[in-house]
């Protein structure tokens, strides 16, 4: 898909969400900032590609959450504010969403759900019974579920976005996030998640780990 059509896709799809969120201010103006910092120039990985992509796993896993809305509004915030050089991402994204959604007439109750899920991109660890964060985690880690094609995408992309990091000290922190990766329990919490995408997705996290050493 071209650039030029996700992005109105993407568009169409959020108007379609704040509005049954509970938006009571036109959500245009909301799209058109979100669009802006999901196209900041830097941006290799973390991109509207990457917004779409979670957005429709969430669609996939839209079941098994508590408040669906909630979670694609969380999807679109979660990485808006994105800097490759810096650890505060998700807290910042999560003001963002604290800041926009009230303006945008979003209640209380769920603005800080919201707030919440971009928050639990920290860690990817949502606490049993959490249906809402583990449909957003989820959906966040299925990259790493894709084909052998896709996956080599990924990893190209993300290795790009972290492109002033010396090669040398890539490897080392990539490997230490895919060993932290490896350790876990499970990878995902989601029924659909752990039947489609865990076994795939600790081949290449597998497969790419010994490709460092």
């Amino acid at each position: 898909m071209d650039e030029t059509t996700r992005t109105e896709d993407l568009r169409t799809r959020w108007h379609r969400t704040a509005l049954a969120a509970g938006a009571r201010r036109d959500p245009a103006p909301y799209a058109d900032r979100l669009l802006a910092a999901w196209a900041e120039p830097g941006r290799r990985y973390h991109t509207t590609a990457h917004l779409a992509a979670v957005l429709a796993h969430v669609d996939t896993l839209a079941a098994h959450a508590a408040d669906v809305e909630a979670v694609r509004l969380a999807a679109w915030f979660h990485d808006a504010v994105y800097r490759p050089d810096r650890s505060e991402n998700e807290e910042r994204s999560a003001a963002l969403a604290e800041r926009a959604l009230p303006e945008l007439g979003v209640d209380a109750t769920r603005t800080a759900e919201v707030a919440r899920l971009v928050r639990l991109t920290v860690t990817h660890d949502p606490a049993p019974g959490d249906t809402n964060g583990e449909v957003l985690c989820d959906a966040d880690l299925a990259v790493l579920a894709g084909g052998p094609e896709a996956y080599a995408e990924y990893v190209a992309a993300v290795r790009a976005e972290y492109g002033f990091v010396p090669d040398g000290a890539f490897r080392a922190g990539r490997a230490a996030v895919l060993r932290q990766l490896l350790d876990l329990p499970r990878l995902f919490r989601t029924p659909y998640g752990g039947a489609h995408w865990e076994a795939p997705a600790r081949r290449n996290l597998a497969a790419e780990l010994d490709s460092l050493s």
